[in-house]
């Protein structure tokens, strides 16, 4: 499998060198690349160690970037439009420093401290109106309401009530969580089976110890797939409303000031900033989830 990883690399790099001097002989070695990257990919799927899963992955987002280099350099792609992941690279290496900043307004300040409040405020709601039906039937379609509208609606209401900075992101992000885990965390609550009901009310259980040691449980799964949308809406949401007030720095006050700019290989930087943020955030709560809820037939082989 080594032998095949290096030989869709070298055969990569060579294309790659072959772009500035005959882009006719860069085609044909990049054909003979892609050939030999799908060929590595299928010797890879087919083993089950970790190694493996993960180097399925990473080898196709390289084969992705490397097409994308290839197609934008050889085919002269205006810069404008479409700029190669090498002059992103090279951005982002020049520009460190002020994408640091925006991450720490952005993520640390605005989607943290919105998404810990939208979700655990969403959770406690489902728990506290579990066997109210009336405030069930009230809530869910109002959900579905606030969960449809815009956010570019919601967002410049939050800056005029709560300023313009972290805190009315941070509002925003908790009209878009709250929602998702409310609906999500009620369905959970009602997922546990019959027969284990039957079973906890055999053994004389109350409402409470039926509750937490059957139905949360139960709601576990529901409650993660909550967790996990909201990973990217809180970042969406975040981003979007940086669009309408923020102070000097932010992920949505660079992509809107450097698109007026026309500094699009920054703007791309940004972007994979919040791709890897958002991948990131998104994979550490599967793994959360894959330890809490181990039991769960999703999970078994």
């Amino acid at each position: 499998m080594i032998v095949r990883v290096v030989l869709t690399l070298v055969l990569g790099m060579a294309a790659l060198a072959l772009l500035a001097v005959s882009p006719v002989a860069a085609l044909a070695v990049g054909v003979v690349a892609v050939a030999a990257c799908i060929w590595a990919m299928g010797g890879l799927a087919r083993h089950d160690g970790w190694a493996a899963r993960l180097a399925v992955p990473l080898l196709f987002g390289v084969l992705l970037l490397w097409l994308w280099e290839m197609v934008t350099v050889g085919f002269g792609v205006p810069r404008i439009l479409l700029p190669p992941p090498s002059m992103i690279g090279h951005a982002f290496a020049a520009n460190i420093p002020t994408l640091i900043a925006d991450f720490q307004q952005t993520v640390i300040r605005s989607v943290i401290p919105g998404y810990i409040l939208g979700c655990g405020a969403g959770f406690l709601t489902a728990v506290a109106i579990d066997r109210s039906p009336f405030l069930q039937r009230g809530l869910l379609p109002l959900g579905s309401l606030i969960s449809a509208m815009p956010i570019v609606g919601i967002a410049p209401i939050m800056v005029m009530w709560f300023g313009f900075d972290w805190q009315s992101k941070a509002a925003v992000i908790v009209v878009m969580t709250f929602f998702p885990m409310l609906v999500n965390t009620l369905a959970g609550l009602q997922a546990a089976g019959a027969m284990e009901l039957d079973l906890m009310r055999s053994y004389a259980a109350g409402y409470g110890q039926t509750l937490m040691k059957l139905r949360l449980p139960a709601a576990l799964p529901f409650v993660f797939n909550a967790l996990k949308l909201n990973s990217t809406l809180a970042l969406i949401g975040a981003i979007v409303a940086e669009f309408f007030g923020t102070p000097i720095v932010g992920m949505g006050f660079r992509i809107s000031t450097e698109v007026a700019r026309m500094n699009v290989d920054i703007v791309w930087a940004t972007i994979a900033v919040a791709a890897v943020v958002g991948s990131a955030f998104y994979g550490i709560i599967s793994v959360i989830e894959r330890g809490a809820t181990f039991w769960h037939p999703s999970f078994r082989k």
